[in-house]
C-alpha cells in the first residue's frame, strides 16, 4: 500500500497545465484588445487632424467676388462653393483620404464633418470582422469676418 502523500500528489498531477494555458489565453486576448483599441484611437486622431486642416483651409477660402464687391463692409467672406472647393483641394493634397465629408457655413465660420471606415487589427475577434466608422467634426472662423 502506498503512503497517503503519494496519492494526493498523483491526484494533483497535471492540474497546473490548464491554469497556465488559460492564463496565457487571457493575456493574449488582453494584448490583442489593447492593440485594437490603440489602432482605433490613432485612426480617430488622424481623421480629426485631417478634418481640422480642412476646416482651417475652408475658413481661409474667401469668396473674393462677394467680399470685395462691398469693400469688405458687412460682407460674409465665405460661400458654400468656396468652402467646398477649399476642402476638396485640401483633401486631394492630403496623403490619406476620407470616405465621406460634408461642409456647412454661415458665411463667417465653417463646419466640416469627416468620416473614414477602417478595419482594425483583430476585428474578427472583437467586432465580428466589421469596419469601424471614425467620424470627426471640426469648425473654424474666417479671419476676414467683420
Amino acid at each position: 500500500m502506498s503512503p497517503p502523500e503519494a496519492d494526493n500528489h498523483a491526484a494533483e498531477r497535471g492540474s497546473l497545465v490548464p491554469f497556465v494555458l488559460l492564463s496565457f489565453l487571457i493575456a493574449l486576448v488582453m494584448v490583442c484588445g489593447g492593440i485594437t483599441a490603440s489602432v482605433g484611437f490613432l485612426e480617430q486622431r488622424d481623421v480629426q487632424s485631417l478634418c481640422d486642416g480642412a476646416a482651417v483651409a475652408a475658413a481661409n477660402a474667401v469668396d473674393e467676388g462677394r467680399y470685395f464687391a462691398t469693400s469688405g463692409q458687412d460682407a460674409v467672406p465665405l460661400s458654400q462653393e468656396s468652402v467646398n472647393s477649399a476642402v476638396a483641394d485640401y483633401l486631394t493634397s492630403a496623403s490619406e483620404g476620407l470616405d465621406a465629408w460634408s461642409t456647412s457655413t454661415d458665411g463667417r465660420s465653417v463646419e466640416v464633418v469627416c468620416t473614414r471606415f477602417v478595419v482594425l487589427p483583430f476585428a474578427a475577434l472583437f467586432l465580428g470582422g466589421n469596419e469601424v466608422e471614425r467620424t470627426a467634426v471640426a469648425s473654424a472662423r474666417s479671419p476676414f469676418s467683420p
